[in-house]
């Protein structure tokens, strides 16, 4: 009970707040308290909703492309070496960025992607390109590039303890049966590490809609992300806005968790 009640104060009692201001509006910067959608009607008319379009569309490329990397690299954590110590020294690499933060790991690849970086200069020595390429910083694909390394290990994590849980025995006797290594994997590892794939987009695709840092950083002003659009209205004391541009960002995340925790059991259940 007691469990329940600090759940409610901690988590649940700010977004029922966040949601009661979202039906609020604001008249010369005051609170007005009379139910209203003009918050809502706001974020529509104002385009701020092709903010989150854009956030949203990033968010799945970054994701997309962490799971590409992170399944054939958490199965051979997990499953292709032997090596104990191989094993111990990947999951401490990983976990070596978390001790650094996130500004100062983000901020190295400005100087890599700039107009004088090292790409620029090995392809314009390469004669490749013949001037100096301007949409590898301050662009949409500088801010997705930025993003896969930080939200890696939070894919591999989940997929690499969900295939640490398949028996050898199992994956032994679809050999043994005569199946190809692809379907094995199809048939045997995937539904079996779903799970762990289900969670590592959770915890990658979530966090990374409301990272301000990023985007900030190497988008230069030209990548405008949730976050952004939140502080900035926030800055100009637009609360009621930004409340609702939260919960439809909120809704869109539930949605979207729900949809991922029933695919992942329905497979999981019945197989591919």
């Amino acid at each position: 009970m007691s469990f329940v009640l600090i759940w409610g104060l901690v988590a649940l009692l700010p977004t029922a707040g966040l949601l009661l201001w979202s039906t609020l509006t604001m008249e010369n910067f005051q609170i007005v308290w009379e139910p209203s959608l003009q918050a809502y009607r706001d974020v529509l008319s104002s385009g701020r909703w092709q903010v989150t379009i854009r956030t949203l569309e990033i968010a799945a490329i970054v994701t997309l492309i962490e799971i590409l990397l992170a399944v054939p690299f958490a199965l051979w954590l997990a499953k292709g070496t032997k090596s104990a110590g191989v094993r111990t020294v990947s999951l401490a690499l990983l976990t070596i960025p978390f001790f650094l933060s996130l500004s100062s790991r983000t901020i190295v690849w400005r100087g890599v992607l700039g107009l004088n970086g090292p790409i620029n200069a090995a392809l314009l020595q390469l004669g490749i390109i013949q001037e100096p390429l301007d949409w590898l910083l301050f662009s949409q694909f500088s801010v997705i590039l930025g993003l896969i390394g930080p939200y890696f290990p939070t894919m591999v994590f989940p997929l690499y303890l969900a295939f640490m849980l398949i028996d050898d025995e199992v994956l032994a006797a679809s050999k043994d049966l005569g199946a190809s290594p692809a379907f094995t994997f199809w048939n045997v590892i995937v539904p079996l590490g779903l799970p762990g794939l289900g969670a590592g987009i959770v915890f990658t695709f979530v966090p990374m809609i409301g990272d301000p840092v990023v985007p900030e950083l190497l988008g230069g002003g030209n990548v405008v992300v949730l976050s952004a659009s939140v502080q900035s209205l926030l800055r100009i004391l637009n609360y009621t806005v930004a409340s609702a541009l939260s919960v439809l960002m909120l809704v869109i995340l539930v949605a979207m968790i729900s949809l991922v925790a029933a695919i992942t059991a329905r497979f999981a259940k019945g197989g591919l």
